[in-house]
């Protein structure tokens, strides 16, 4: 079965899943209260697609599907919030392309065959996923044998969760092939004529430098031109797409920290000061630890620079003995005493070899634990350990070299073989067992040895108590029983002098800084009106965030489209105001050019100066002096050398520019550049034509609603 072990380790990285972890799962709970109302259509509508619903129990099934899938790539058993965050877009995503491609596959007659498809598994134009799952590591040639022995098993010799992986992986390999097939038949209609690529050529080939006068918009005052609301509202008109939005929320709330109290931190002194003897006297440090202490034993080895400070001098500077006792200390919301657990002379560091044997199901044990033995014995015998790792060991990187490692310190390699390398007398060789399978070790040179030791920690967090809790709770209640409108919440905060926080969120958002777990508080974001208080689902105003009770108010809401005029009139005015201070700049600058052919005398008459800028070319981003000014870039490419041109408008000013000088390099071959080109083009193809079909649709996501 390796090569199923290798399908889930790997697959991951070729099939372009990006599949996180965490299980968020949808809880019908309040839905179900209401049985007569629940399988309405449009309560289980998680989004519409182009006219077409997708269901709640079809994207479940979808989303739990890629959820196993991703469990079998990773190995692991449970997946968490962050991940299965990633999961359910990718769920998402899928139907956006299915749905939004799916006609225009059909109609364009693209398909892949059952025949294209067994080529692409088994046949001579094997898929680049089966390339690389299938492909030998020694001699780096595909294994078709391999291919063949895996397919004849997939119904009898495999599980079933590894079958529908395959199948998975099959239904990858068909979309991406349709998807290829369909980019390029795009890419090939896509077409640089030969005027084109000479002009572009000429234009790359083109560098120029200039003189320029530039009056700045800011210099003009606002009085002097004159705005009007007819003027607004034409402008509005006239560049509505400029003023899109987004569907956001906008909240103000108040955070209720809670925080232990002066009880609380008595409470955790007297604690660690009750336990001290027990401590003291325990003989198993590690179990009383473990049972007792807020964090666990950890069984590391320090050198006195690797301890705290005070630790450390305690130590080695005061001489502390194997069972001594220090403290109890405060430090980061602890108390914490500190029992020396063992004192050892160990080396720095070791050189050490090794023999990976490695292990890919529990079925496998025994008789990889019975080579290992054998192969110990036979080494303790007198056999040649370097041959033994070149035949045996699965470790490729190390085994060319007879399993050595070289030297290596603490802390460089996983625990149990650590231990192992470091705990070796010199030549002695021993078994370890890590994730990676069982190693057969053998130390073969001691570093310098040092004092060493072993720090047992008992620790008492100062957390508040339940009573500190129900205090804080007390106080947000009392907050969100006085002030149940938003005019009574902002008048509070004023009168109260509380810290109030602001925050922005989309739709599906499921973070807020500095709140914890804050999806609960965006969902009901989306379920209120502007001005309400906002409330859990079970009507409460106060909502538990980690270790913050949160009291909100919907101060604004967005829907998707163009923004009402009245919500972005500052910004409609500030453009007018800037569009007319740059006609009257341009009619400034018309003035000051009347009659002349110098530009100096041009700025002395406008009251500024004459300044250069040099190596521009068409593909320049910014100029050095004026920044980002795209239409002085494309002036002064096309002017001629010496020549004044007409006042250009930019983003900051208007511009006065003459060519001083303009060196034209080797110019490419037309035919190159057109290549260059038409590559280019069919590169964006596939994402710019897909992007070309989905927005054309309507796409409805009301995944919030349930996630």
């Amino acid at each position: 079965m390796a090569t199923l072990e290798k399908i889930r380790t790997k697959a991951g990285l070729l099939v372009a899943i990006v599949i996180g972890v965490s299980l968020a799962a949808f809880i019908l709970g309040g839905m179900l209260k209401n049985a007569s109302t629940i399988f309405k259509k449009g309560q289980m509508e998680v989004g519409v697609i182009d006219g077409e619903s997708i269901q709640y129990p079809d994207f479940q099934k979808k989303l739990e599907e890629l959820g196993e899938i991703y469990k079998q790539n990773t190995h692991q058993t449970q997946l968490d919030e962050k991940s299965w965050v990633q999961v359910r877009e990718q769920a998402w995503q899928s139907f956006v392309r299915k749905i939004v491609m799916g006609d225009v596959y059909e109609d364009l007659g693209i398909d892949v065959s059952s025949d294209e498809l067994f080529d692409m598994i088994q046949g001579v134009n094997l898929h680049p996923i089966i390339q690389q799952l299938f492909r030998n590591p020694n001699t780096g040639q595909v294994d078709r044998a391999a291919v063949i022995r895996f397919l004849k098993q997939l119904d009898t010799g495999v599980s079933p969760e590894q079958r529908q992986y395959w199948l998975y992986l099959e239904k990858e390999i068909v979309a991406e092939r349709k998807q290829t097939k369909y980019s390029q038949m795009v890419g090939k209609g896509l077409y640089i004529t030969t005027q084109a690529a000479q002009q572009s050529a000429e234009l790359n080939s083109k560098k120029v430098n200039f003189d320029y006068v530039a009056l700045n918009m800011n210099t003009v005052p606002d009085s002097v031109v004159t705005v009007s609301d007819k003027d607004l509202r034409a402008y509005y008109d006239k560049h509505k797409d400029n003023y899109k939005q987004e569907k956001l929320r906008s909240i103000e709330y108040i955070t209720f920290k809670v925080k232990p109290s002066e009880a609380d931190f008595k409470n955790a002194e007297k604690w660690i000061n009750e336990i001290k003897s027990d401590f003291a006297t325990t003989p198993d440090n590690a179990q009383f630890v473990n049972s007792n202490s807020d964090e666990s034993f950890v069984d590391t080895w320090y050198k006195k620079e690797n301890l705290p400070e005070k630790i450390g001098t305690w130590v080695f500077d005061e001489g502390a003995k194997v069972n001594d006792v220090y403290g109890p200390y405060f430090e980061n919301d602890r108390y914490i005493l500190a029992k020396v657990n063992a004192i050892k002379m160990m080396p720095d560091s070791v050189q050490a070899r090794h023999i990976l044997l490695k292990v890919t199901s529990q079925d496998e044990v025994p008789a990889v634990q019975a080579l290992a033995d054998s192969l110990k014995t036979a080494i303790e015998n007198g056999s040649d350990f370097a041959k033994l790792a070149k035949k045996y060991s699965t470790d490729q990187g190390s085994a060319v070299n007879g399993g050595d490692l070289g030297w290596f310190k603490r802390g460089q390699m996983v625990k149990p073989f650590e231990e192992a390398a470091f705990g070796n007398a010199k030549n002695e060789v021993t078994l370890a067992a890590t994730q990676y399978g069982i190693h057969i070790i053998q130390t073969t040179k001691l570093g310098v040895k040092s004092k060493q030791v072993q720090i047992a920690y008992m620790v008492r967090k100062v957390e508040p108590s339940t009573r500190t809790v129900q205090n804080t709770y007390a106080k947000a209640s009392k907050f969100a029983g006085e002030n149940t409108t938003r005019e009574k919440f902002e008048s509070a905060v004023v009168k109260q002098k509380l810290s109030k926080r602001v925050a922005t969120v989309r739709e599906n958002d499921r973070q807020i800084v500095g709140l914890d777990k804050a999806r609960d508080l965006i969902r009901a974001a989306y379920r209120a009106e502007e001005n309400d208080i906002l409330t859990t689902t079970q009507e409460s105003p106060i909502f538990e965030l980690g270790d913050n009770f949160v009291v909100a108010v919907l101060t604004k809401a967005t829907e998707e489209g163009i923004a009402k005029f009245e919500d972005v009139r500052a910004r409609v005015e500030m453009s007018v105001t800037n569009e007319k201070k740059a006609e009257y700049l341009v009619n400034k600058a018309n003035t000051a050019l009347a009659g002349k052919t110098d530009l100096a005398a041009v700025a002395t008459e406008l009251s500024t100066t004459v300044k250069s800028a040099s190596g521009i070319d068409f593909n320049s981003y910014s100029i050095p002096g004026l920044g980002v000014e795209p239409a002085v870039v494309g002036t002064v490419v096309s002017l001629d050398v010496d020549k004044i041109s007409k006042p250009v408008t930019g983003f900051n000013g208007v511009y006065i520019v003459k060519v001083t000088s303009a060196n034209t390099g080797t110019v490419e071959d037309v035919a190159t550049e057109q290549n260059r080109l038409e590559q280019s083009l069919a590169f964006r193809a596939n994402s710019q034509a897909y992007e070309a079909h989905k927005n054309a649709v309507k796409i409805v996501d009301k995944r919030s609603k349930f996630y």
